[in-house]
């Protein structure tokens, strides 16, 4: 696929972002089947928040632009086809990883509305209704604000220097495969739908990496890059269950509970490799310290914010602690990766876990340096879980640039669980 060209034509051809309910993370289907079986009653608002102010999405964006993508992406439904491949598929080793009672309702699923009103230089966009059907905004709506920024950036290029400028990003993925080529025992997926360059582009990076790393390639978070690629379709859970979970506790008592509730309805829903622990939404060490003992047997865990490094080591105590032996637990590192960090990890970790790596947002989105002004950098934009049944929610990161929810809440959950002084770190995507 000439790349360039079909970005050119989006000039004056209409090409819609999203062509699918799902392309998205698996991660998020995983994650809505069990709120549609646990929580099926809970109301959620979820908002877009630009971590990286700087970028001025309002001015680059034009809000009718941006209203049309909004309103295709509520016109979609499940094909049949992809029906077939998420009804017949083995996922994880599993055939019917999706139950025929949530299956039938997502094929009759529509998006529900949205709230979109510019503030400033930046767009307030809101989603609300029930959590299983406003939780799939969020990987659509993030993919239709990163390339819809990208396509303003772009408008003004000549085909010519489309095709350098991607030719040029290409090289740079390849050189990064060619490193990653020479490290033995890699295990390392795509990670990067929701804050990518653009879908073409992804795609791309996935067939890239599938013919350079071989069986180091383990797969895509993204759905309709499995289903079209036929590679396996990656993902287990994210902060957005214990973040709800905690908003809807009662006390301080069921609060200090909720993150370990989540896994507890999942540990009954799911086996294997989808038993990986996301264990920092309120501190990784204080989570391991007061988890129960039978979530010492899972599978893994992943590291999501903070010292990578760090909070492997912490998981690696933890297991030992506990009786069990973390040379044969899976460490997952994800956050901000690019090939020295994965590298230095693999090289420190590898043989005392099993490590792997999902790599995202450098990966599907690093055009650093490519444009006059850097225009096409990566920059942190979020969708969101900001409350649940009209109760704030709460995200503390082991990285406190990443915690997010009102400041009087932001202190009690801190209490709570326990967390004290913490190490900021730059986000950088």
């Amino acid at each position: 696929m000439d790349i360039a060209t079909r970005v050119y034509n989006h000039k004056w051809k209409i090409d819609p972002i999203i062509r699918s309910l799902i392309d998205t993370d698996f991660y998020k289907l995983l994650m809505c089947q069990s709120v549609f079986r646990n929580k099926p009653d809970t109301n959620v608002t979820f908002s877009l928040i630009n971590r990286s102010t700087k970028i001025p999405l309002a001015r680059l964006i034009d809000e009718g632009e941006l209203r049309e993508q909004l309103d295709h992406i509520r016109s979609l439904s499940l094909s049949r086809g992809e029906s077939t491949w998420l009804r017949g598929n083995t996922f994880y080793g599993k055939r019917q990883m999706f139950r025929p009672d949530f299956m039938e309702w997502f094929e009759g699923l529509r998006l529900p509305p949205y709230h979109l009103e510019r503030k400033g230089d930046q767009y307030e966009l809101t989603f609300e209704g029930k959590w299983h059907e406003v939780m799939l905004w969020e990987i659509p709506a993030l993919a239709v604000l990163m390339e819809l920024r990208s396509r303003a950036v772009l408008n003004d290029m000549g085909r010519f220097e489309l095709q350098v400028l991607y030719a040029r990003a290409m090289t740079r993925v390849w050189e990064k495969i060619e490193q990653l080529r020479d490290v033995d025992g890699l295990s390392i997926a795509d990670f990067g739908t929701r804050r990518r360059h653009g879908f073409l582009w992804q795609d791309w990076c996935v067939q890239a990496m599938r013919e350079g790393l071989g069986a180091k390639f383990t797969g895509t978070s993204n759905c309709l890059i499995a289903m079209k690629r036929e590679v396996e379709a990656i993902g287990t859970n994210a902060h957005e269950l214990p973040m709800v979970y905690s908003a809807l506790a009662a006390d301080d008592a069921a609060l200090a509970r909720a993150p370990y509730d989540v896994l507890s309805d999942w540990h009954d829903e799911h086996e294997g490799n989808l038993r990986i622990i996301l264990p920092d939404t309120y501190g990784t060490k204080g989570f391991l310290d007061h988890a129960p003992d039978w979530l010492a047997g899972w599978t893994g865990i992943r590291i999501d914010s903070g010292d990578p490094a760090a909070g492997a080591e912490i998981a690696i105590k933890w297991w030992q602690d506990r009786g069990e032996d973390p040379s044969q637990k899976r460490v997952i590192f994800s956050d901000g990766l690019d090939v020295e960090k994965i590298i230095e990890l693999h090289q420190q970790f590898s043989g005392r876990t099993k490590v792997s790596f999902g790599w995202g947002t450098l990966l599907t989105n690093d055009f650093r340096g490519l444009v006059p002004g850097d225009g096409l950098a990566p920059f942190s934009l979020v969708c969101k879980a900001i409350s649940a049944n009209g109760c704030p929610t709460v995200k503390l990161s082991d990285n406190p640039e990443k915690a997010m929810g009102p400041a009087t809440e932001i202190a009690r959950y801190k209490r709570v669980f326990g967390v004290g002084e913490q190490v900021r770190q730059e986000v950088v995507v």
